[in-house]
This record gives C-alpha cells, structure tokens and sequence, in this order.
C-alpha cells in the first residue's frame, strides 16, 4: 500500500510539473509564430483550399481559445487541413507560447504580425 501511495504522489508531481511546463512564453513565441503571420496577420483573409474559410485574426484572442483551437486541429476535431498539418507540428509547449502571444496583442491588424 505505500508503494502505491508513493507512485500516486510521483505521478501527480509529474503531471504538476508538466503542467508548469506548457505556460506560455511571448518571448520565446516570436520565431513560433512567424507561420501564423501568412494568415492570420491579414485582415479580411480568406484560404480557398479545399473550401472558402475566412481566416480570424488571432490578436486579443484568449490563450485557453487558441489553446484548444490548435489541440482540436492535432486531435482531428477540427478539419481545415492546413492547420491540421501545422498544429500537428506543435508541442504543447509550442502551443502555449503561441497562445501566450497572441492573447497578449491588441485585436486590431496593426498588432497581429510580428514586433
């Protein structure tokens, strides 16, 4: 029985660790980023491939939206392919420098590319 209760407190210092681990980080989100700008640094884009989607600007977004947006995309539970592929290339440690990033910029265009 303590070695059970040994390995439940081990595995729940991992997972807290882990946890720590995925806070974002703006400045190391910079270079993370760049791919985003193509896109979502546009106002009004639309990607056309395989149908019309009308791309949101990702500035002033909540990190827990992008977050999930982008673990939807790896998970299959959001079908553009583009950010399938993309999101497929992230960490989750990648994932929340990005979210971390953009939650901190202003919704407006000026601010959605890169500083």
């Amino acid at each position: 029985m303590k070695k059970l209760l040994t390995m439940v407190v081990l595995g729940a210092a991992a997972t807290a660790a882990q946890a720590q681990d995925a806070k974002g980080n703006v400045d190391t989100a910079r270079d993370k980023v760049a791919m985003c700008i193509g896109c979502h640094g546009i106002p009004g884009y639309r990607a056309s491939f395989p149908e019309t989607y009308e791309v949101p600007m990702l500035g002033g977004q909540s990190a827990k939206y992008i977050e999930n947006a982008l673990k939807g995309y790896q998970k299959g539970d959001r079908k553009h392919p583009t950010m399938r592929g993309i999101a497929a290339s992230l960490s989750d440690k990648d994932i929340a420098d990005v979210a971390a990033y953009y939650s901190q910029q202003k919704p407006d265009s000026k601010n959605n590319s890169l500083k």
